[in-house]
């Protein structure tokens, strides 16, 4: 289904009678409504990342519900597509951080090639309703994702942003990781914790003291 190791560490995922009921109703749901991502983008953070190569995972909620925005990967959209507030406010971060100007384009491709995994814990979405598919299965899904993470012996870091990314906090146990928190990246909240957090050097400072190469995060 993915193309990577990914296959083999979610096989029973696949094979379960839960994810069976999320594929018979996303079919439903693509047949006959507006869904995004395009269904041949739904697993592209599964197949820009595979699991080997995973240093940094950051957790994203639902797809973007516009048109043309989502992709299949967490807060990133295609290139030429505007760029998101809660994007444009992870940007304002990484200036802050590091100095980079503000790209132009939002597409976190180049992200997720170097081990960013940009999961959303909910992987498709009605056009213009949000959470529209937030109760048919696919947070079951990805709490195994985390879990087998979790999992991992080559340290991971974990960025965690926001109420919702932050429940995923009980599924993170290995002390081979590092787990932050704090405030989700969109304009009602960036400012009670997200802005000068600092979580892209801490990234890159803790796979640096793993021997682990760092995250070029300019774009």
């Amino acid at each position: 289904m993915i193309g990577n190791d990914w296959d083999l560490a979610l096989k029973e995922e696949f094979e379960s009678d839960y994810f069976k009921r999320i594929k018979e109703f996303t079919d439903e749901e693509y047949a006959t409504r507006t869904i995004y991502p395009p269904k041949e983008d739904v697993f592209n953070a599964f197949k820009f990342t595979p699991l080997k190569n995973v240093k940094v995972v950051i957790l994203g909620q639902d797809p973007y519900h516009e048109e043309g925005q989502a992709h299949g990967l967490a807060f990133s959209t295609p290139e030429g597509r505007p760029i998101p507030r809660s994007l444009k406010n992870i940007f304002k971060e990484i200036e802050n951080e590091y100095g980079y100007r503000i790209p132009e384009s939002g597409c976190l491709e180049s992200w997720a090639h170097q081990g960013v995994f940009l999961l959303n814990t909910v992987l498709t979405v009605r056009e213009s309703e949000a959470n529209s598919h937030s109760n048919c299965g696919w947070q079951t899904f990805t709490d195994h994702v985390i879990k087998i993470l979790n999992e991992q012996t080559q340290p991971i870091v974990f960025l965690l942003w926001g109420k919702q990314a932050e429940k995923k906090k009980e599924f993170l146990n290995n002390p081979n990781h590092l787990v932050l928190i704090t405030s989700h990246p969109s304009p009602f909240s960036a400012r009670r914790g997200f802005f000068e957090s600092n979580h892209f050097k801490l990234a890159n400072k803790f796979l640096n003291e793993n021997d682990l190469k760092e995250i070029d995060w300019k774009l």
